[in-house]
């Protein structure tokens, strides 16, 4: 006769991010949003590489958060436009991650940002179990969850406290501070790529604005440039002092005065 320890129930593990799609099949919403990503990205790396030396986090871009298991897998997850997530591992057994997976990893991200295409109704939506807001605040719960809307030009911050979102007031440079990354979040009219659209950017905790490795190239460009142009400039000065010098000289010469050295 079989009993519960001769014979012991097996239970499945859950999935890992091996297992689960990487993909819901979705299309991007619009061509702005991934150069927007990549913006985002490109100028929080060096920042992030500073906060991180042994290079312990991970940026993730349109990547699904997996929070329950459910049939079919991808009704259990949320795919932020852009998120961070200081802290873990940037690869999972040697592996570039597929996901993130809240019951593998226990780490919430610090901020998620969605970027809004529509009226913005999906990315507020608070209906329990369904709404982005609602699945973000009460279950996933990064630190910050912006709403970026490009069409306005304005991003909602919101800060978890006390297990609920508050939403964060800018400061004086209109700027949505982050401490925990001693950054400032908030939108930056110019052109990036070929597109001339008013951006969501980081600032340092001064305001300065934070580079992408091209605009820093660029700058650096620019700066020899005007360097350049500096010094052909008193290079310039310096040859009409002399003719003028010599043309002084050969006045007085011929007016029978030596002029001194």
């Amino acid at each position: 006769m079989t009993s519960a320890f001769t014979d012991p129930v097996k239970f499945e593990p859950p999935p890992d991010h091996t297992q689960l799609p990487e993909s819901d099949g979705t299309f991007v919403k619009n061509f702005q949003e991934h150069p927007q990503s990549i913006l985002l990205t490109a100028s929080i790396w060096s920042t992030l590489e500073r906060l991180h030396p042994e290079a312990q986090f991970c940026i993730g871009q349109d990547s699904g958060i997996y929070w329950r298991i459910t049939e079919p897998p991808e009704r259990g997850a949320e795919a932020p436009d852009w998120f961070y997530v200081p802290n873990v591992p940037p690869t999972l057994n040697g592996e570039v991650r597929r996901s993130y997976v809240l019951w593998q990893e226990h780490i919430a991200p610090l901020i998620v940002l969605e970027f809004v295409s529509g009226n913005g109704s999906e990315e507020r939506d608070k209906t329990p179990w369904k709404g982005k807001f609602w699945i973000y605040e009460q279950v996933i719960r990064p630190a910050f969850y912006g709403i970026y809307e490009v069409k306005q030009a304005s991003v909602e911050v919101y800060h978890f406290i006390e297990n609920h979102y508050e939403l964060l007031p800018a400061n004086e440079r209109g700027h949505y501070a982050l401490p925990q990354m001693g950054v400032e979040l908030g939108i930056w009219q110019g052109q990036y790529r070929n597109l001339d659209l008013p951006w969501l950017r980081w600032w340092d905790d001064q305001g300065n604005l934070l580079l992408t490795g091209e605009e820093r190239t660029e700058q650096e460009h620019l700066r020899a440039e005007q360097e350049h142009l500096r010094a052909e400039q008193e290079h310039l000065r310096a040859e009409q002092e002399s003719q003028r010098a010599e043309h002084l000289a050969a006045q007085l010469r011929a007016l029978g005065i030596e002029p001194e050295v």
